[in-house]
């Protein structure tokens, strides 16, 4: 896409952000008077507005620079800030293509966006032509996706072909064996690429996301983000995570190991009828009575997803721990007897 800023709303584009104290005085040192602060306590001083010590971290270790990386209060901010950049309320469109992550089409509600939808295929797999034969600002999409669990094919060519801001949340990318397109947003300056720290990093309560983009998209999403929008006990939470590699990889594999095992458990359940591929931390389950399975396991404390509104007699069941994964068989074959 030659001009990514012909995309941006006008008023966004001439907008003025807020500066806060932090924008005009940058060190650490000093005896600071500026900015209304309690003189006392630990936690009494404004957070780093931009996140510098995490960029610096994730900037070294993704190989993008720290100029293609805007930090956000969990990916939903980002998903909200990218509307509110792009699109013209009562004007613009977005497409999402379901089943899909509710969220895309809650905010463009708020934001009175108007939503093209473009179900997946039969297989979970994206309509390439109904999507690349629409005119819209914003096409969302989720891989591996949410609730389906599998990774999407094509996307490359949809990004190359589609004439607008690609947004691609890559939530449960830790856990696929597809590579993340995070190393593809220099060549293609209209894909916004979304990752988190709240699935395998395990922070869901800290609420990081992160958008990996083109400079002049990041340059102006800066320009919209409220001025302290992630805390300093975040962000100190974030960076130590980032610290012990180790810990996260092997979490990664134990997730990933018992997915595989919790799939053959299922299978030999009798009113399971079928488990959808997954790349994912979560297997998308059809079986018999749904509905009725997901709440007799409530009535014995154990909480899963009901998906049947939008994939038909399915339950999504999160990856827990191998005696939670126990747990949950067990409570399943009670359904049976």
């Amino acid at each position: 896409m030659d001009n990514i800023t012909n995309l941006i709303r006008k008023n966004i584009l001439s907008l003025t952000p807020y500066s806060s104290a932090r924008d005009e005085y940058k060190s650490n040192e000093g005896i600071f008077l500026d900015a209304n602060e309690n003189p006392f306590g630990k936690l009494n001083r404004y957070p780093d507005p931009y996140q510098w010590r995490l960029k610096q971290i994730l900037s070294s270790q993704k190989k993008v620079g720290i100029e293609n990386i805007l930090i956000g209060n969990g990916s939903d901010e980002i998903i909200d800030l990218v509307q509110r950049v792009f699109c013209e309320p009562n004007e613009d469109k977005i497409i999402i293509c379901p089943p899909t992550y509710g969220i895309y089409e809650v905010y463009a509600n708020i934001n009175n966006i108007e939503i093209i939808s473009i179900p997946l295929t039969e297989d979970f797999q994206l309509n390439t032509e109904a999507i690349l034969a629409q005119n819209v600002k914003i096409l969302y999409l989720c891989s591996p996706n949410n609730p389906t669990g599998n990774s999407l094919e094509n996307l490359e060519y949809i990004i190359e072909n589609f004439n607008g801001i690609v947004f691609l949340d890559e939530a449960y990318i830790d856990f696929s064996e597809q590579p993340s397109l995070v190393s593809k947003i220099k060549q293609f300056s209209n894909l916004i690429v979304s990752q988190t720290f709240s699935k395998a990093r395990g922070l869901a309560a800290v609420r990081v996301g992160i958008a990996y983009a083109n400079e002049a998209i990041i340059s102006v999403m800066n320009k919209v983000k409220p001025p302290y929008n992630v805390s300093q006990l975040n962000q100190e939470a974030t960076v130590q995570s980032l610290a012990s590699d180790d810990e996260f990889k092997s979490n990664v594999r134990l997730i990933k190991s018992e997915r595989e095992l919790l799939k053959q458990s299922l299978l030999a359940l009798d009113f399971v009828t079928k488990i959808y591929p997954s790349d994912a931390n979560f297997l998308l389950v059809e079986m018999e009575n749904a509905t009725a399975i997901y709440n007799s396991l409530i009535k014995q404390q154990i909480i899963t997803r009901n998906r049947s509104s939008v994939v038909e007699n399915t339950i999504r069941i999160t990856i827990g721990t191998p005696r939670e994964n126990q747990q949950l068989v067990y409570a399943l074959n009670l359904v049976m007897s």
